[in-house]
């Protein structure tokens, strides 16, 4: 089956869940896996790259679920060129109403050194392994790794051989972000314009951002004639990340003036799927970053403000809404009802059923009593942030801490481990220190912290502190976050719920097991 697309339409091809989740620290747990894949499905996403099936067990499962549960999207594997891989991964995509094979190998001259093969040895093994994967299924992608810096002449004659061999998407991708713009149109338009086949199959572009031109390079590709953009929320993704889908979208809608093409993606649900990516991943947005930092339709500019109460489009191209950001802020506090608080959640993006709504409204009342005003952004992260399990192993009852100027600090912490309450007090450099030390006295462990981060969720000295703290231990990688008024409390708690994460991995690894089975850091 050949597959084809509108001439003025651009498939957009999600892989925050595979390229995204390599970006060190930022591995996320199966259901918020689940999740995101749900979240990317509801808005439009055409493609959703799911994982690295044969990277993991917990990768495959993952995979296979988020496959069974797709509606509208593709729902693609990545798979090396090895037979093996190409199985496990039809395996897991193959329960999806529409599945794809994306198989991959590295092309250029320093890649081709890494599997020590000829040009003509790789050349046999892309058409054996993309023949293999098309005997499978009629939906496959192919990828020369690090095409960008791979010899014209040879780039041509694989993307040839792919093509013959059954491809029916072709993707190039920029894998060190060495490109720039006019070089990406023109690679494009050249292939399209000189390999033998190219009329018949959709070509891709996958751009990072280390030269910080990922979005300028991918639409230059599209522009070259590629109608297929891979990209991540957020621009999660390895060093500077990937080409970040929210930039692609929106300016795709804003400029379409110039830019005469359009995506299938609802642009309103940008802003709640940013947040809860920002969050599972435990990698905040930036600021000032396009279209969904904090800052992007904040102006504090006196001239700013004065042109933006005269007429918003004086300094805006887009509207708040247009990404789903709403316009009230602040208009919940201890007063509130249910009715009220299910009424603003529903704005925010977040559909709670009855018995979740009780436990949000009791959270919610204890945080009016301590906040004097409650902003939207208290909201999110009263729902997304820190909700401690009843199933966690490990669970802080009480805390206590005493810090100056006079001496070292000192934390008292009260804990329940598999329903044995246990107390401890240690000392510390600042009452942080002090109270991961207190910790790690009633739970010792050796995992090393890898990120500790603090930021305001509001402005005030009554602001919720959102703390994100990043442990790795034997090789497992686990963020755990919280959100409390008390800056040490939520520290504390991130702590905890970090730690929690990497008992249920090991749990779930069982004895002597390695949760990442394979190293696949390097890919596309």
């Amino acid at each position: 089956m050949t597959q084809t697309t509108d001439t003025d339409r651009v498939l957009i091809f999600d892989t925050t869940l595979r390229d995204g989740e390599q970006s060190p620290g930022a591995t996320m747990t199966h259901e918020e896996k689940l999740e995101i894949a749900g979240l990317l499905d509801e808005m439009g996403v055409d493609i959703i790259e799911a994982g690295f099936p044969i990277a993991s067990e917990g990768d495959f499962n993952a995979v296979a679920e988020i496959a069974k549960n797709s509606r509208n999207s593709v729902i693609c594997g990545l798979a090396r060129a090895h037979f093996a891989d190409i199985d496990r991964c039809w395996e897991a995509v193959r329960h999806a109403a529409q599945p794809r094979i994306h198989t991959f190998i590295g092309t250029s001259p320093l890649h081709r050194a890494i599997p020590n093969l000829t040009m003509d040895e790789m050349a046999t093994r892309i058409h054996e392994t993309v023949t293999h994967a098309r005997n499978l299924c009629d939906n496959v992608q192919w990828s020369p790794m690090d095409a960008t810096r791979t010899e014209w002449d040879y780039l041509a004659r694989v993307v040839e051989i792919a093509i013959k061999a059954g491809a029916t998407t072709i993707n190039i991708p920029d894998t060190v972000g060495y490109t720039a713009p006019v070089e990406s149109a023109d690679l494009i338009r050249r292939l399209i314009a000189e390999v033998p086949g190219a009329e018949d199959v959709i070509f891709s572009t996958h751009c990072h951002n280390d030269l910080g031109m990922a979005t300028a390079n991918s639409l230059a590709a599209v522009a070259g004639g590629a109608r297929q953009i891979e990209c991540t929320i957020n621009g999660l993704g390895e060093r500077a990340g990937n080409t970040a889908l929210e930039e692609i979208v929106m300016a795709l809608k804003v400029r379409h003036d110039i830019m005469p093409w359009s995506t299938g993606v609802d642009t309103t649900k940008i802003m709640n799927i940013s947040r809860r990516v920002a969050t599972v991943s435990g990698f905040p947005v930036q600021f000032n970053k396009a279209i969904v930092g904090k800052n992007a339709f904040a102006h504090e500019s006196g001239i700013h403000q004065d042109g933006m109460l005269k007429n918003a489009e004086t300094f805006e191209i887009m509207r708040p809404e247009d990404v789903g950001l709403t316009e009230s802020n602040l208009v919940m506090g201890k007063h509130s009802g249910r009715a009220a608080l299910r009424d603003k959640l529903n704005q925010l993006g977040y559909e709670v059923g009855d018995n979740q709504l009780k436990d949000i409204f009791v959270r919610f009342k204890e945080l009016a009593d301590r906040k004097k005003e409650v902003y939207d952004e208290d909201l999110i992260a009263l729902m997304r942030v820190g909700e401690d399990s009843e199933n966690d192993r490990l669970q802080i009852l009480t805390m206590k801490v005493v810090c100056g100027t006079g001496g070292p600090a000192e934390a008292t912490v009260e804990m329940e481990i598999d329903g044995k309450e246990v107390t401890a007090t240690a000392h510390g450099d600042g009452p942080v220190d002090a109270s991961f030390k207190a910790i790690r006295e009633i739970h010792p462990n050796n995992a090393h912290l890898q990120l500790y981060q603090v930021h305001a969720v509001t402005e005030g000295t009554d602001a919720q502190a959102t703390v994100s703290v990043r442990l790795e231990e034997d090789g497992m990688i686990a963020t755990g976050q919280s959100a409390s008024t008390d800056t040490v409390v939520a520290s504390a708690k991130a702590y905890v719920n970090a730690l929690n994460r990497l008992l249920t991995r090991r749990d779930k690894a069982g004895p002597g097991s390695d949760a990442r089975e394979i190293s696949y850091k390097d890919v596309s």
